[in-house]
């Protein structure tokens, strides 16, 4: 009888060491889990802003390169409004800039809109203002010279008068 007892009792021991050892189990893998998900998405996290710092250290290198670019298109532009006798000389300097706006386009380089736009300071500079009642009030009425910018990254300033 009491061979019985230590046997059942021995058994119900077995039965709760099983139970916890299975609780045990199901902790750790709850815990592993857990930290594998927050590994997840602290990767998830690291490749986002590194595909973002290398975005704006490619644009931040691109807008550098075209505002070393930018005298030239300004150069060329005053050529092409040169009167010349020359019409195949006028045809090339316009084929050359052409080219180089256009080169400039592929890249993301935008023109800033300035005549009859309403004045930004973050796109205009506004070098004077004029009264003029045919405009509007802080209607840009003239470019000195234009400016560019990459997506929303200006990367130079349009000079200009505005009305009013």
């Amino acid at each position: 009888m009491e061979e019985n007892r230590v046997q059942e009792n021995s058994e119900e021991l077995n039965e709760v060491t099983e139970v916890t050892e299975t609780e045990k189990l199901k902790l750790e893998l709850e815990e592993t889990t857990d930290r594998y998900k927050r590994l997840m998405a602290e990767f998830d996290n690291y490749k986002k802003r590194s595909a973002k710092e290398r975005e704006g250290l490619y644009n931040s290198l691109l807008s550098d390169i075209v505002s070393s670019v930018l005298p030239v298109v300004d150069n060329l532009e005053k050529a092409v409004a040169t009167k010349t006798e020359d019409e195949n000389y006028k045809q090339g300097v316009e084929m050359v800039h052409k080219q180089l706006l256009d080169t400039l386009s592929n890249l993301g380089v935008e023109q800033i809109k300035t005549v009859g736009e309403t004045f930004n300071p973050e796109y205009h500079e506004a070098v004077s203002s004029v009264q003029d009642d045919n405009l509007g009030e802080k209607e840009i009425k003239e470019e000195f010279r234009k400016g560019y910018k990459i997506g929303e990254k200006v990367i130079r300033h349009s000079m200009v008068v505005v009305a009013n």
